[in-house]
C-alpha cells in the first residue's frame, strides 16, 4: 500500500488555501453530508442539545479572539451574550425588524459596548483584566435587575419569533440549519481573520506585547478591535440565544456563564478555532452525559437525594479546566492533531 507523501507547496495561492489536497475536500463534503442529514436521524432533544451546542460554539470563537489568540484574559464574556439577547428581544418587540437585521444589529450594539469596556482596559492585563472584565458582568446584570422599564426585571421578556419567506422557523430542525449556517459563516470568517495581518498581531501582543509594539504593531488599534470582534460573536450568540429559547432573564448571564465559556477554550484549545468549536461541542454535553448518570445510579441504587445541580455544573467545569492544564494544555484541538499526523504516518511513528 502506497503511503501519503507531504503535501509540498509550490505557490502562495496553495499555501493560503483551506483545504490543500483532494483528501482533505473529500473528507470535508462527506463531514457536510453528515451536518445536513443529521436532522433527520436523530431525535428532538439530541437536536436541541446540539443546537445549543451550535450557540455555544459562535460565543466561544469570539472568546478564543479574545482570549486565546489575544491573550486579553476576559471573565465578563456573559455580559455582551446578554447584550446580544436583550437588543433582539428589545428591537424585535418595539422596532418590528427583520431577524436577518436584528441578529447582526445585535452583534454591533455588543461591539460598541465591547469597544467601550475595552479602551479602559487597555493598560490592564493577567489577572487586573480578568477582575475589570468580571465587574463590568457583574454591573450588566444588576442593570438587567434593576432597569425594569427596559428589561422587566427579573420576569425577563418573551423573544420575537423568527418569520422568513412566510415561514416561521419554530422547530429544532429549522432552527439547527439556520444555526449551522450562522456558525460556518462566522467559523469561516474567524479562521481567515486569523491568517490575516489582523490575525498576526493578535498573536504577536499575546505571545509578546513590548516585542509587538517595537515593530510596529499599534497595541491600543488591536486590542480595542479583539474586544470589538469578540463582542461581536458573543452579541451574535446571545441574539441566537434569545431566538431559539423564545425567553430572556437576568438570571441566566451570570459569572457562572463566563467561567462555562472558559472552559470551552480551555478544554477544546487556546488559540484554535477548531478547538473552540470542539470545546464547545464536548461543554455542551457534558452536562446531559452527567444528568442521565446521575439519573442511573438514583434508579438503580435509589439515590434520591443524588441531583445535578448547577452549582455541581460548575464543579464540574472547574476541574475539567485543571485536568486539562496540568494533562493537556493545548486541549481537544491538540490532540485531534496528535491523531491525524499519527494516521498520516502510520504505521510508523516518526
Amino acid at each position: 500500500m502506497p503511503l501519503r507523501s507531504k503535501t509540498f507547496i509550490e505557490t502562495y495561492q496553495e499555501d493560503l488555501s483551506l483545504f490543500r489536497t483532494i483528501w482533505v475536500k473529500f473528507w470535508m463534503t462527506i463531514l457536510l453530508i453528515g451536518i445536513i442529514i443529521f436532522p433527520f436521524m436523530v431525535g428532538r432533544y439530541t437536536l436541541y442539545t446540539i443546537n445549543l451546542a451550535g450557540i455555544y460554539i459562535i460565543g466561544a470563537i469570539g472568546l478564543n479572539i479574545l482570549t486565546g489568540y489575544t491573550g486579553q484574559i476576559s471573565i465578563g464574556h456573559a455580559a455582551f451574550i446578554a447584550i446580544g439577547s436583550y437588543a433582539t428581544t428589545i428591537l424585535g418587540e418595539r422596532v418590528a425588524l427583520p431577524f436577518y437585521m436584528i441578529i447582526p444589529l445585535s452583534g454591533v450594539i455588543a461591539t460598541f459596548i465591547g469597544v467601550l469596556v475595552g479602551l479602559p482596559c487597555l493598560r490592564l492585563r493577567g489577572l487586573y483584566l480578568a477582575m475589570a472584565t468580571m465587574s463590568f458582568g457583574i454591573i450588566v446584570q444588576y442593570i438587567l435587575f434593576q432597569w425594569e422599564g427596559l428589561t422587566h426585571g427579573a420576569l425577563g421578556m418573551a423573544a420575537p419569533s423568527i418569520m422568513f419567506l412566510g415561514f416561521k422557523v419554530d422547530s429544532d430542525r429549522k432552527f439547527y440549519f439556520l444555526i449551522t449556517v450562522i456558525v460556518f459563516l462566522l467559523g469561516f470568517a474567524a479562521k481567515n481573520m486569523m491568517r490575516m495581518k489582523i490575525g498576526r498581531a493578535f498573536v504577536a501582543i499575546r505571545d509578546r506585547d513590548i516585542a509587538a509594539d517595537v515593530i510596529g504593531v499599534d497595541l491600543t488599534r488591536y486590542k480595542v478591535m479583539a474586544f470589538g470582534i469578540s463582542s461581536f460573536y458573543a452579541g451574535v450568540s446571545g441574539s441566537l440565544f434569545a431566538y431559539y429559547t423564545t425567553h430572556v432573564n437576568p438570571e441566566y448571564y451570570t459569572i457562572f456563564l463566563s467561567v462555562e465559556y472558559l472552559a470551552m477554550i480551555i478544554v477544546g484549545g487556546m488559540g484554535s478555532i477548531l478547538g473552540s468549536i470542539l470545546g464547545a461541542l464536548f461543554i455542551g454535553v457534558v452536562p446531559e452525559w452527567l444528568r442521565i448518570f446521575f439519573g442511573f445510579l438514583n434508579n438503580t441504587f435509589h439515590l434520591s437525594g443524588l441531583v445535578f445541580t448547577q452549582q455541581l455544573k460548575v464543579i464540574t467545569y472547574g476541574v475539567l479546566i485543571i485536568l486539562f492544564l496540568i494533562f493537556e494544555s493545548g486541549g481537544l484541538s491538540a490532540i485531534w492533531q496528535r491523531i491525524k499526523t499519527s494516521c498520516k504516518s502510520w504505521p510508523f511513528t516518526y
